[in-house]
Formats: structure tokens, sequence, C-alpha cells
């Protein structure tokens, strides 16, 4: 009787098994897409409210469980005031959020993980120190006040979920690129020659990024061997009057086992103030990348995607990686460079083919279209980030953030789309 009970179990122990891994790699209802984030209150500054949001400045699906995902704030909800930024929660701690679409295609969220620097304390978005990262900018908290920095502080962009349960975070000061355990805990961060915060170093040119214009994205390749960074704009190389080539930025890649980096050019279709944002790969060679203005959507913006292959490009890490101002020719740093110099001296920048434009398909209204999850099959996941649902009133205070289309406060958005 009892090897009778034993052997029940047993097949009905496997049964269960077998409807776990049906039900975790059948197709994702997407259908009641897009859809908002659920909110919170963060604070109230002057009457405006600050909601607990920023979800979709980067994002990237779990490694193995298909239908979750995970998206991260940047540092928090701030304003420009004099030589820097107003934080009007200067407590604020940049955050993964872990959700998934349920069975009935609605957003359900898993939970919550707050970053955290390797002593297990929850970290700030407030600047680093000189030293460690700093961009120069001075933060104030909402009275005008100024405050300190964060030797651990991010200005996180983008997030990498690795198959160990681990996480890859890039950032806007150092720029950084950080590694975090499933709990949020730093392990490592990896930054810019010449910036005091660990052994493994990206190249030294990559400290002149400018203010608030760093590593705004970053993913993984298919094999988990390397991950991939995007500048989001024109650095400041050799200085920012020199740095005239406008639609010249960089592509970087770090091998995760040995710490190898390589550089690639990129050439945007807009100018100095335009951005490339967040990066998701399809292969170890070929990627999407976003660019996009600061309009929002209904207002002439550009929102658009593109395929992209390093496999033709040249690596311009130079010979030595500790130059400030990177590998040069004719003596002239490559930002400084047109591309017709670029071209003759034998460089190839990535080569690029559109594969959405969001304004045109969905009529995408939001100013800040910063997370891409590439889906497979040709469908890409989208995000944005709705900056606490705040702009700034151009005296350094807060004033509602409203979608001109819809008068409607911006939140964090999910859409799924199909590309070229």
């Amino acid at each position: 009787m009892k090897k009778l009970l034993l052997s029940a179990i047993i097949f009905t122990a496997l049964v269960s098994c077998k409807d776990d891994d049906k039900m975790n790699n059948q197709d994702v209802n997407y259908t009641k897409l897009p859809q908002e984030f659920p909110f919170s209150k963060l604070a109230t500054v002057n009457g405006v409210d600050i909601i607990n949001g920023g979800f979709g400045s980067g994002a990237a699906a779990h490694p193995t469980r298909k239908g979750e995902f995970y998206v991260i704030t940047d540092r928090g909800p701030n304003t420009d005031y004099l030589n820097g930024k107003k934080f009007p929660a200067p407590n604020f701690t940049p955050t993964i959020m872990h959700f998934k679409i349920n069975a009935e295609g609605n957003i359900e969220i898993i939970k919550y993980i707050k970053l955290k620097n390797p002593s297990g304390q929850p970290i700030t978005g407030l600047p680093n120190p000189a030293g460690m990262g700093s961009t120069g900018e001075t933060a104030y908290d909402a009275s005008g006040n100024v405050l300190g920095t964060d030797n651990y502080g991010l200005d996180s962009e983008s997030i990498v979920a690795a198959a160990d349960g681990t996480f890859w975070v890039s950032d806007e000061y150092g720029p950084h690129i950080v590694h975090y355990s499933a709990e949020g805990v730093e392990l490592e961060r990896i930054s810019p020659i010449g910036v005091n915060t660990g052994p493994r170093k990206l190249p030294a040119v990559l400290a002149k990024r400018r203010a608030n214009r760093g590593m705004e994205g970053l993913c993984i390749t298919p094999d988990g061997k390397m991950l991939v960074g995007t500048i989001q704009s024109t650095m400041y190389v050799p200085t920012k009057a020199l740095a005239t080539n406008t639609t010249l930025t960089r592509i970087v890649s770090f091998d995760i086992a040995t710490g190898q980096t390589k550089q690639y050019l990129y050439k945007q279709n807009g100018g100095a103030s335009d951005s490339v944002c967040d990066i998701t790969a399809i292969s170890s060679t070929e990627f999407l990348v976003i660019e996009r203005d600061g309009n929002f959507g209904s207002q002439g913006g550009t929102k658009k995607v593109y395929r992209i292959n390093i496999a033709g490009a040249s690596d311009v890490n130079g010979a030595d990686i500790t130059a400030v101002d990177g590998m040069k020719i004719n003596n002239k740093a490559l930002e400084q460079s047109t591309w017709d110099e670029i071209t003759n001296a034998g460089i190839k920048p990535v080569s690029k083919i559109l594969a959405v434009d969001l304004v045109a398909k969905l009529g995408y209204e939001h100013d800040k279209f910063e997370g891409i999850v590439y889906l497979g099959n040709n469908k890409l996941a989208v995000f944005n980030d709705d900056d606490f649902g705040i702009l700034d009133d151009g005296n350094g205070n807060p004033k509602a953030k409203i979608l001109p289309k819809t008068g409607k406060v911006d939140k964090g958005t999910m859409y799924v789309v199909d590309i070229q």
C-alpha cells in the first residue's frame, strides 16, 4: 500500500512539474498592453505630488522565466538648480522593480530591490565625490541647502539580469558599471581609469562623458559573456569647445571574465541634444538601440529604435586605454574629427537600419523613451522614464509632468511593439 501511495505521489509531482514547465514556456498574454505601473506617492513639495515611480530608465527580461521583467529607476526626482540639481527626496534609493505579466495579461509586482553599498546599507542617488566619479554637480535639498555626496551613489540608467541571479547596472556619474547581488548589495564597481573605485577598469576617455549623459544603456550578449554599453551623447573630448562632431557617440564592450574592453563609434541621426539610450541584444554582434530627443511624441518628438551590428565596425579602443582623450587620428580626438576624416582613417562605425518609429507606429507620447527588451520574433518591449511625475518649473521647483495629448500626469508604462 505504501509503495502504491509513493508511486502516486511521484506521478502527481511529475505531472505538476510538466504543467509548470508548460506554463513557464507558454506565450505571454500581452494583449492588455500598454499598461501603467501601479504607484504610490513619494512626497509632496510645494503642493506638487511626486510619485514613487521612475521605473523604466532601463529594463531587462528575467533570464529564465518568460513574461517576467526588471525595471530600474534613476537617481531619484530632481530639478535643475544653479550649478547642480535639487533633490526633493534626497534619501531616495535607486530601486529595481521585479514584475510579471500574469495569466490575465496584467502587470503584477513581484518585489522591489533597493540598491545597497558593499556593507548592505541603502545608497542614495546623490553625486559621487571628487575622485570617485564626480560630474561636478552640486546637490541641493528642496530649500536650496547644499547636500553631501555619496561614495556609492548612483545615477542608474540601465540594468542587466544575469543568469546567476545578480544584476549589472550602468550609470551616468562615473560612468560606472556596478555588479549587484540578487539582494541588491554591491559586489564590484567598474569605472574609467583614474576613478578610484576598484581594480577592474573602463577606458580612461569615458570619464569625459557630459554630466547627466553617461552610460545610458547596458545589455548582455545571449551567451552571457559580454556587457555592451552605450554613451548617451557626444563626450567632451578633448574639451567641450573642441568636441565638434555632435553626432558621434560611443559603444563600449566589457568581457566579464577577462575585463577586456572594446569601443565602437555610433553615428546619431540627431545632434548634440539627442540621446542614444537603452540597448538590448539580439545576438553577440547585433543589437537594438534607442535614439530619441527630449520632446513629447505629439510635439514633434523623435522616438526610434535602430538595429545595429558591430561585426564590421572598427575597435577604437586604441593602443593605450589610459589615454584621457582616447585614440586619435591626425593628432585629433575622435570627437573633434569629422566623419570624412574618420572614414579616411579607415575607421568604420557600427552599421544601423531603422527597426521602428514609435511615434509613427504607436502615436507614442512619452518624452523619455528609455527602456527596451527584445522578446524574440521581432517583438520589442518598450518602457519610459516618467521622471517621478514632475518637471522643472524653471526656478528649480517641481511641477506636474503632464502629457500634452492626454492632459494626464506621465507615468511609467509598458508597451510591446512589432519591429522590422
